[in-house]
């Protein structure tokens, strides 16, 4: 009885030994992707000038508000929105807010990235509805969609920005 308890216990212990054991470290592995895909982003947005296709705004569609704008994300974080003779300077950042978990709008726990969109308007200026540290929802050399649950209202706001 005893040989037998003491067999299993080695094989118990060889199982652990073998699971436990592999050739990356897990910890290294879970930070990286956050900081390429924040890196990467970073890239896409910089890489030309871009127009909202959608913005709906807890439920109303505001995208006409933005008719007409050229975003364009500059390396430097300033972010300007143009149309014709008007421009509209603000900045803007890909961070990854891991250490923050409830800044994790969408749920998705396994993407901390925010995407930073600061604009220093009035209140009553369309581009303070912009102004958030939206999620992604998907980023593609073409593409950005955002989302943003407001912790005030409960509202969900959506934002897409497409290559021009």
């Amino acid at each position: 009885m005893k040989t037998n308890f003491l067999k299993l216990a080695l094989v118990f212990s060889m199982v652990l030994t073998f699971t436990s054991c592999s050739e990356d470290d897990s910890s290294n592995a879970s930070s990286t992707p956050n900081e390429t895909s924040a890196d990467q982003t970073t890239q896409v947005a910089e890489s030309g000038t871009w127009r909202i296709t959608s913005f709906i705004d807890s439920g109303q569609d505001e995208t006409n508000d933005f008719t007409g704008y050229s975003f364009s994300f500059k390396a430097d974080g300033v972010l300007l929105a143009i149309k014709g003779n008007e421009t509209i300077t603000g900045a803007w950042s890909v961070s990854d807010d891991s250490s923050n978990s409830s800044s994790d709008d969408d749920g998705n726990s396994t993407d901390d990235d925010d995407f930073n969109i600061f604009f220093a308007v009035s209140e009553d200026s369309k581009f303070e509805d912009l102004n958030d540290d939206w999620d992604f929802i998907s980023v593609s050399s073409s593409k950005i969609e955002l989302i943003d649950i407001s912790g005030g209202n409960g509202g969900t706001d959506y934002l897409t920005f497409e290559k021009n």
